[in-house]
Order: C-alpha cells, then sequence, then structure tokens
C-alpha cells in the first residue's frame, strides 16, 4: 500500500479543493472580509446593545450553519466560501472582544491564548496530513482542520489589532501600517523564496486579520479617537457593497472556467 502523500496516492484521489485561489484578488478579498466581520462584530455587540455572549452565541451559529454548506458541498462555490471567511472574522470579533472585555483576560493574555489554539490546530493538522497546504484540500477533514484554524487566525488578528490599538496606544492609521508592512516583508520572503510558502500563507493571513479590524475601526470610531465616524452600520454596507461586487466577478468568472474546460474536455 502507498502511504498517503505519496504521487500515486494522491494521482488516484479526486481534487477537492474547495479553497479560493491564492491570488492578489483572495488577499483583497480576505481583508474587505475581515472588516466587514469587525463591522458587523460591533454592530451586534455594541450598536444593537446585545453584548459579547449573545453576540457570540449569534455569531457562532451562523458560522456553523454556513461552514456546514462549505464543508457539504462538492465543489468551490465563491459566494459560500466567502460567506464563511466572513462568518469565521465575525465570530473571531465577538471571541476576542468576550475574552478581553467579558472575561477580563486582556488582549495580551487573549492573544496568547488564542496563539496556542492556532499552533496546536496546525500541529494536529500537519500530524494527520503531512503538510499545511490549501493547494489542493483533498478531504474534507482537513477541510475542517483548514476551517478551525481559520476561526483561531481570524479571532487572533482581531485581539492583536486591539492590542496594538488599546494597549500600546497606537492611532487606527499606525497599526494598519505595522500590520501593512508585515504584509510587505511577507511578500519579499515570498518573491525571494526566503521561507515556506506555507508558513507565509498563514503569516499573511494572520495579519490581514489585524489589519482589516483596525481598518474597519477606523471607518467606526468617532472622530475624536481617529476615527471617520461612518458608524458600524454604514461601514458594514459598504463593505458588503464591495465584497458582493468582486464576488459577483469572481462568480463570473468560475463559470467561465468551468464551461472553458467542459468544451476542452469535449
Amino acid at each position: 500500500m502507498e502511504p498517503y502523500g505519496s504521487d500515486k496516492t494522491v494521482a488516484k484521489m479526486p481534487v477537492l479543493n474547495k479553497i479560493a485561489e491564492v491570488t492578489l484578488a483572495f488577499w483583497i478579498m480576505k481583508i474587505i472580509a475581515t472588516t466587514l466581520g469587525e463591522t458587523t462584530g460591533d454592530f451586534i455587540a455594541q450598536t444593537l446593545n446585545l453584548g459579547y455572549v449573545v453576540g457570540l452565541a449569534i455569531t457562532v451559529s451562523l458560522l456553523v450553519f454556513v461552514i456546514f454548506f462549505q464543508v457539504k458541498a462538492e465543489r468551490f462555490h465563491p459566494a459560500v466560501f466567502w460567506a464563511a471567511i466572513v462568518a469565521t472574522t465575525t465570530a473571531g470579533t465577538e471571541i476576542s472582544d468576550l475574552m478581553d472585555r467579558t472575561l477580563g483576560l486582556g488582549y495580551v493574555m487573549g492573544s496568547v491564548i488564542l496563539a496556542v489554539g492556532l499552533l496546536a490546530t496546525l500541529a494536529i493538522w500537519y500530524k494527520r496530513d503531512g503538510n499545511l497546504s490549501v493547494d489542493p484540500i483533498l478531504r474534507k477533514d482537513a477541510e475542517i482542520m483548514f476551517w478551525v484554524a481559520v476561526v483561531f487566525s481570524n479571532s487572533l488578528g482581531t485581539a492583536f489589532g486591539d492590542l496594538l490599538v488599546d494597549a500600546a496606544g497606537l492611532s487606527y492609521v499606525s497599526a494598519a501600517l505595522i500590520c501593512t508592512a508585515v504584509i510587505a516583508g511577507v511578500l519579499v520572503l515570498h518573491y525571494t523564496k526566503a521561507m515556506n510558502d506555507i508558513a507565509l500563507f498563514w503569516i499573511a493571513f494572520i495579519f490581514t486579520r489585524p489589519f482589516g479590524a483596525t481598518f474597519g475601526d477606523f471607518l467606526t470610531k468617532p472622530i475624536s479617537k481617529g476615527g471617520l465616524d461612518l458608524g458600524t452600520y454604514n461601514a458594514s454596507i459598504i463593505c458588503i457593497v464591495l465584497m458582493s461586487g468582486i464576488v459577483f466577478f469572481a462568480m463570473r468568472n468560475h463559470n467561465r472556467s468551468k464551461i472553458a474546460t467542459t468544451l476542452i474536455d469535449q
């Protein structure tokens, strides 16, 4: 029997990759999705005054609902995939804020706990599969590990972004610039091949979250605190419109690719 991960075994297995192709558009969508997750999470917990416990219950319920359909699907659906990303960022906002403001753990301790959870998830995934690649993900149990890692990484990114602003006292713009510098460093390492691409993917995945979170706060917070004072509702609508437009074009291109592939096969 060929060990899992060998070329012969992989060649025999059907490719079940329902993760969006990692391109520049992927990272733009990720940043918009994280911004939307931040503004929506704050809208539920703060604007609607439901609190973080109720907010977490609502967002986790939504997360489980969307992830169920994402994992159950047999092929990639752009709208479902990005809805799942938004759901993880929204839940991540509530998880981070609950740990800090309701449980009183603080952003430093919260970041440590979430980092340990993320590393443990990646370690279990690596032990099971022998790699952490998302291109492609071949099995549904591996896809579940991917989404667990995404929840931890988005929660960690939220806590880290709030740590930069609330604990370190930086402005929203300064915090976003720090995250931008880290992402720029990841790009340099990627193009110079100085670090493994899988490690770079997860570093970028984590740090696009605090970038989106701080940008979301920049849109919603009062002008006196360095924000634009758009409010959580208006900022969320802006992000929804942007995401809807990009998802529409992604779905159109995806359908065109499917038609082209079918014609070639015939």
